[in-house]
């Protein structure tokens, strides 16, 4: 639509009406919890029964969040495995990168289709394979040859491992974007200048590929840490957050939950401001100068 016609009222107001619609239905579901974990009543929903930091801080009888030894096992278990999900994902995605961008080699493209392949498998049958495949490997080591690979029955272990096995591909995906758009011929000047290949990754093509290092691992941390569907099936006796707020939820919500819920809500947007942070103060890539004429 040329927009110097003129328009009617209704026309005028449809988009910022479906607009209201999108955003009403993206955040009131996260208002709504976040308002109801100050609620001074032993359920997480309305009616409103004055505010409380109970569901926090304890009260009375009343276990809050921070005094709630299991659910902050559980969070400082899901920090841990998101970290060690994080350094493998970002480790080795850069590596795939460079393959799938540099290398030129017969079956390169299969070879990157094939990477991508967990992102379309579902995240239970995802979990189940793992687990099924890991458990018949450590049941065969323990048959044949007397070992206990521990690592491979449901656990933390095989937590990150599940977990990175789609996580990867989504920060391949990330960081070859980026190293797709460098300009190879710094790295060529640089190495006629005498810089070993190993100065030049460190001096000139990491540090062009640090925002999407840091995207990459950002997004590895945050899908980690709310994964649900493959953690379930690979979780043992020590569960990540989102699988024991699963079992509570089974047994009767409470508004701990949503204290939770709040607590998550804010430090994701803190790590999300940080990073928006650093990546305004990262240099911007130079501009390409003009060619004069002769």
């Amino acid at each position: 639509m040329i927009p110097s016609l003129p328009r009617s009222p209704v026309q005028r107001a449809l988009p910022w009406a479906y607009a209201a619609l999108f955003f009403a239905f993206l955040f009131l579901p996260l208002a709504v919890v976040a308002v109801f974990a100050f609620n001074d009543a032993p359920y997480p929903a309305p009616p409103w029964r004055g505010f409380t930091f109970d569901w926090f801080t304890g009260g009375g009888q009343r276990t809050g969040l921070f005094g709630d030894g299991p659910l902050l096992h559980s969070l400082w278990t899901s920090t841990v495995v998101a970290f060690w999900v994080t350094v493998l994902a970002v480790a080795v995605g850069t590596t795939n990168a460079f393959l799938i961008e540099r290398a030129r080699f017969r079956g390169q493209a299969a070879l990157s289709l094939l990477m991508l392949t967990p992102l379309v498998i579902p995240g239970v049958i995802l979990g189940i394979s793992i687990l099924a495949f890991a458990s018949r490997v450590a049941q065969f080591a323990d048959d044949a040859f007397g070992l206990e690979l521990e690592f491979l029955r449901p656990g933390l272990p095989l937590v990150v491992l599940g977990q990175f096995s789609y996580i990867v591909a989504i920060a391949t995906l990330t960081i070859s974007a980026r190293l797709k758009r460098f300009d190879a011929t710094l790295e060529d000047a640089a190495r006629n200048l005498g810089a070993t290949r190993s100065a030049v990754l460190w001096t000139i093509t990491l540090p062009y590929l640090k925002p999407a290092l840091m995207g990459a691992a950002a997004i590895s941390f945050l899908m980690s840490f709310e994964n649900f569907n493959t953690t379930l099936m690979l979780a043992g006796a020590d569960p990540p957050l989102t699988v024991l707020m699963y079992g509570r939820m089974r047994e009767g919500a409470s508004p701990v939950l949503n204290a939770v819920s709040l607590f998550l809500m804010v430090a994701s947007a803190a790590l999300a401001l940080v990073l928006m942070r650093g990546r305004t103060r990262a240099p911007r890539e130079p501009a390409a100068r003009p060619t004069p004429r002769r």
